[in-house]
């Protein structure tokens, strides 16, 4: 919504001031469609050669999260924490056995089913169930740092195809100036082919190949830098949620009692989406 907000004011601010202090929008529109076909089109093909066609799939999800925010809402955090608890719940209390309908088919599991959005989550559920899984077929007989090892490559891996989309909008961002300059070179080279022509002409023809200049640098600095940044700060809020996740299930390993176990994923949470620790417990005791 944000990010919505701030294309229109930065294209009315920027285009209004322009008005404002005597200028006429119509060299510019005219100019506007070629001169955006040239970069708009040089950004796609650096794009498509950078990247496969995974890659270019993450970039446009990560261009939706911009506008749409983050993927996981504080309620949300809140249930990962409660969802992990209550699985290390059944391990401590009734073993590896027990855990394992839970861990092996969480479509059909009743904790699961007590959280749909995680539940629906592939990401999430794989973050829970892959380390209980070797849990449950090692018979927790596994070292808890080789379980933390496991969670921490799987959150690595997790964040860095996360990131994808943020370096290559950054990457965008650094380019569109320099092909922004290759649009009006372009259209400097129009303009001497008709070097015969009179001033006016001439003015108009150069001023549409300074367009070319303005909209790389408006495109890098106006909307994909500041689209960069956005989604990095989308992502930074999304992957605490591993983290939580982690913290559970390493710390109930090392067996601290329940109230430190929720403390230590609590903590890990930003302070604008951290919730009190009586709020998790209370959660706990289902309320």
């Amino acid at each position: 919504m944000f990010a919505a907000i701030g294309i229109i004011v930065l294209i009315v601010m920027v285009f209004g001031g322009f008005t404002l202090a005597g200028g006429a929008l119509g060299p510019i529109l005219v100019a506007l469609p070629l001169e955006m076909m040239m970069i708009g089109g040089a950004a796609t093909g650096a794009v498509l050669i950078g990247n496969s066609l995974h890659e270019i799939k993450l970039l446009g999800a990560g261009v939706v999260r911009v506008f749409k925010g983050p993927k996981f809402t504080n309620e949300d955090h809140i249930d990962a924490i409660a969802l992990a608890s209550k699985l290390m719940k059944v391990l401590r209390a009734d073993g590896a056995v027990a855990l394992e309908s839970h861990v092996t088919d969480p479509a059909n599991s009743a904790i699961f089913s007590e959280y749909p959005r995680l539940q629906n989550d592939p990401v999430v559920v794989d973050m829970i169930c892959d380390p209980l899984t070797l849990m449950v077929v090692s018979s927790g007989a596994l070292d808890t740092h080789a379980i933390e090892e496991v969670i921490d490559n799987a959150i690595k891996t997790q964040l860095h195809e996360m990131e994808e989309p943020v370096h290559t909008i950054q990457s965008l961002a650094d380019a569109f100036p320099a092909l922004g300059i290759v649009a009006a070179v372009l259209g400097v080279i129009k303009t001497m082919g008709s070097i015969d022509q009179p001033p006016e002409i001439l003015g108009k023809m150069i001023g549409s190949a300074l367009v070319g200049t303005f909209l790389g640098v408006l495109l890098a600095y106006g909307f994909a830098g500041p689209m960069a940044s956005r989604l990095k700060q989308v992502n930074t809020h999304d992957q605490q949620i591993f983290h939580s996740i982690k913290q559970v299930i390493v710390s109930s390993l090392h067996g601290y009692p329940q109230p430190l176990v929720l403390e230590a994923a609590r903590s890990g949470l930003p302070p604008a989406h951290r919730p009190k620790l009586t709020e998790l417990l209370d959660t706990m005791r289902g309320r």
